[in-house]
Formats: C-alpha cells, structure tokens, sequence
C-alpha cells in the first residue's frame, strides 16, 4: 500500500506546483509584470519573418540560404521599430537565430565586430565622455552665451554655435544634447521663470529646445566625426565599391554651404513659427559670466583634452596623406587620454551606451553585409532600377525618389544609426544600380541621415533627451518637425544642388 502510493504523494507536489507557476506566470503577463520580451510586437516581428520565409515565393536568383537570412534580417528590423525588447538584446537574439538555423556560421555573424567604423563609433563616446566629465563642452557653451545671449534669438545662435564648435571632436549628438545643452538650456529657463511641463514653458524653454534640436541636425551633418551615424555612412558607402578621397576634407566641401545656410536660418525660422514669449534676456550673459566664474580657470584636464582632441581632429583630417585610419587616430586620442589621466576605465566601462552600440551595430552591419555577399541586396536594386528606367525619370529622377523615400521612412525608425544599418546600402545600391553617380549618392543619403534626425521626438537619441526635458508639446514637436524638414529639404536640394556642381558631383 505505501508502495503504490509513495508515487502519488511525491507526484501531487510536482503537479501543484507545475500549476502554480503557470498561474503564476499567467497573472504576470496579464497584470504587466512581465520582465521578458513584450509579447504583442514579438509575435508581430517573428510572424513577419516567417511569413517572408514560408509564405513568400523565392525568386530564382536567390539562394535559400539568402532568403532565410532576409526573413531574419526583416524580423530584426521589426524589432528595432516594435521594441519587443532593448535593441542590444533584439539583436543579439536575432544573431543567435541566424547561428542556430545554420544560415551563417559563427565567424560569418559575428565578423562585423571586428569592423573598425564600429569601434570608432565605441570611441566616439569616450571622447564625448570626456567633455563632460572634464567641463570643458559647458565652458565653451558658456563662451558663446555670453558672448551673444542678451536677445532670445542672439542666446539660440550662441548655443547652436557654441555646439558647432565642440561636435566635430564630440561625435555623439545624444551626449552633446543631454550631457551639455539641455542642462545648460533648463538653467536658463528657469532663470526666466519658464518651467517644464507648464504653460510658462513658452516663455523662453520651449523655443531654445525647438531651436536647438532642429539646429542640431545641420550642425551634426556639417562635420564627418559630428555624428556616430556619419563615420557609419562612409565605411558602408566605402564597401560597395564608392570611393571617398580624404574623407573629412571631402565630406566637409561638401556639406559646408547647405549646412551653413540651414544652420543661420534654422533659429530665425522657429523664432517665426514658434515665437518665445521672452523676446529679450538681458540675464543670460551674466549667468554665464557668473557660471565661468564658479568654474574656475581653465584646469589642466581641460587644457589636455583641448591638445589631444586637437591632435586626433588633425589626424582625421591628414589621416590619408599618414596612411593612417580614422579609428587608429582615435585610438591614440583614447589611449592619450588614459594615459593623462583624463578618463579612466571605469569611464569607459560605466559608459553603456557605447557597449550597447557596439552589440547591436555588429549585427545590423554584419547582417547588411552578408545580405551584400549572397547577392540579396544587388538583385533588390537591379529590380528598383529596373522599375524606376520603366518611367523614364533619368538618373535625376531616380536620385530624387530614393532620396525622399529613404528621408520619410524614417518616421518608422527609432534611431539614425538603426536606419542606416538597415537601409544605407540597400538605398546606395539602388542609386547606383540607376546610374546615379556614386559620391553624389552616398553623401546626399549620409547627410539625410542626420536631416531626418529632429522630424519625430524619437527619431535620433537626441530628439527623445530633448523631449524628455518636459518643455515641449508632443504635437508642436511633430508639426515642427516636419515643417523644418521641408524646409531644410528644400535648402540642401537648391544650395547643396547648385554647390555640388560646382564642386564636379555630378
């Protein structure tokens, strides 16, 4: 008798508690305590892929192989617009499905982490930790606020181009933005009695963030090391053959005129379509003198982050004539500041985003280039290519519709850098394919990238810190958005066209 039921009473615990964690599990996904994937925009971007991959009829001219990295790759992308977890983690997710179902091997996924645009990206945001940390980015904001802040207008250039001086040596556009500007722009403020989240955030607040997140987007175009996403441009534009001689000398040519003239008018235009109720800030450069003064001299942190930025710059801009790479220059910076004691390791390892970065950019690269390599990414543009010599549009035509479909589709895109791991190439080699010529194409979609970056407020890391800061309505931030973005549509399309036939483009 114990023998027989020895078994039911060991089995009736299991069972119970088999039960339990179900309820268990149950209850937490319907009362949102759910810590994993968010099961909605999971089942959405796996449903997708599958769908691709089973229900979709391959063409003849890709191989299986290929097709089932593409229904991947489309999961991938729903992921990064769904968010069904961080990106980081989507990414890696989606790698390690690419390794299980045997469509890459090991080395075949995991190749682009040794891209070194990557790790020039990851150094990128050491360097802007270091302009933080040492002072150094406020002091230089400071300078121009005191110099031209006494007008609301005069304050805004001062911030904008007090940003225009720091970013070409602080290549992240999100740390320029909450690290330096915000802090800077909610001290002023609220100086002026215009608080967040309150209707006296019209005063003042409101239009300096409006100001200076549209203005950001011209002056982060303006400089190759301005913005992570642009070093990523080159290097992608670079492997499909397209050729950019002195890379920063070049990029700089050629956005300086469009650039210039969104960056001056920018301040002027929201000042128009968003007035400030405070036209005048008498206020503004006295805080500033009072803020140096409560910073002290320059200290000798600073003055060694000045050289070594200095020297890394002109190692970027000479770096051909060296035979030297761009993130070799920016390893010497780093290890400068290492050795200086600017930074510290724990700097560089407390700084997460850069890590996170690193994670989901390998995969989007590395998945865009074994797209490239199995002949999915030339054949897609060969059939737009195709479709678009069907209507007769020319080159030209070509270059403007791809150009303004790949602007507007980022209103589906979280971020600059995730659109162009995505569709940069994809986008190239259709212009190419359409006998587009190729610097023309690849600047003019590297500079979109950055254009596009202020239409939504989450459409670049900085858009969502400006935001965050509470001094902006969601509906003016979408109605301005798009207003700036036709705007500074049509400026690059008239200065930068005329401007880049002068310069032989095309």
């Amino acid at each position: 008798m114990s023998a027989t039921s020895s078994p039911a009473h060991h089995h009736l615990p299991i069972t119970t508690t088999a039960a339990t964690g179900s309820t268990s599990l149950r209850r937490r996904l319907l009362s949102g305590n759910w810590k994993g994937a968010r099961p909605l925009p999971f089942l959405i971007s796996i449903t997708l892929g599958l769908i691709f991959r089973f229900a979709v009829p391959k063409p003849h001219a890709i191989t299986h192989q290929a097709w089932s990295l593409l229904s991947i790759f489309i999961t991938t992308i729903c992921g990064l617009i769904l968010s069904p977890l961080p990106v980081g983690a989507w990414a890696f997710v989606c790698l390690t499905a690419t390794v299980v179902t045997r469509t890459l091997t090991f080395s075949a996924a995991f190749t682009a982490f040794t891209n070194e645009v990557i790790w020039l990206i990851v150094v990128s945001f050491f360097f802007s930790r270091g302009f933080v940390k040492t002072g150094l980015g406020d002091r230089i904001a400071m300078i121009f606020v005191r110099w031209l802040g006494r007008s609301t207008l005069g304050l805004s250039y001062g911030l904008i181009l007090g940003e225009a001086a720091i970013c070409p040596a602080m290549p992240s556009s999100t740390a320029r933005a909450g690290g330096i500007f915000l802090p800077i722009i909610k001290s002023l403020a609220i100086a002026a009695d215009s608080n967040p989240k309150d209707v006296s955030s019209r005063k003042l607040g409101a239009y300096l963030v409006q100001s200076q997140i549209q203005s950001s987007s011209s002056s982060s175009a303006l400089f190759l090391t301005a913005a992570a996403q642009n070093l990523l441009c080159i290097k992608l534009a670079e492997s499909l053959g397209v050729i950019v001689p002195s890379r920063w000398i070049t990029w700089l040519k050629a956005a300086v005129v469009p650039a210039l003239i969104s960056l001056l008018s920018t301040p002027i235009i929201v000042y128009k379509m968003y007035p400030p109720e405070i036209k005048a800030t008498p206020d503004a450069p006295a805080m500033a003198r009072r803020k140096l003064q409560q910073m002290g001299g320059v200290k000798s942190d600073e003055w060694v982050l000045m050289g070594i930025m200095l020297l890394t710059v002109a190692l970027w801009i000479a770096g051909e004539a060296l035979n030297m790479t761009s993130v070799i220059a920016a390893m010497i910076g780093l290890s400068l500041l290492l050795l200086f004691g600017v930074l510290e390791w724990d700097d560089c390892l407390s700084e997460k985003q850069a890590w996170d970065t690193l994670a989901w950019f390998g995969v989007l690269v590395g998945m865009a280039g074994q797209l490239t390599t199995l002949g999915v990414i030339p054949w897609m543009s060969k059939c737009v290519a195709d479709f678009l010599d069907s209507l007769s549009v020319g080159w030209f035509g070509a270059f403007c519709i791809l150009q303004t479909t790949y602007f507007f589709i980022h209103y589906l895109f979280a971020s600059q850098t995730a659109h162009v791991g995505a569709l940069y190439s994809a986008f190239l080699s259709m212009h190419l394919a359409s006998k587009v010529p190729g610097l023309l194409s690849a600047l003019a979609l590297a500079y979109n990238t950055n254009l596009f970056g202020a239409i939504t407020h989450y459409s670049s890391g900085q858009a969502a810190v400006y935001y965050g800061g509470g001094y902006v309505d969601l509906h003016d931030v979408f109605k301005l958005g798009l207003a700036i973005a036709l705007i500074n549509i049509v400026i690059w399309a008239l200065s930068g066209a005329a401007w880049w036939k002068i310069l032989g483009l095309y």
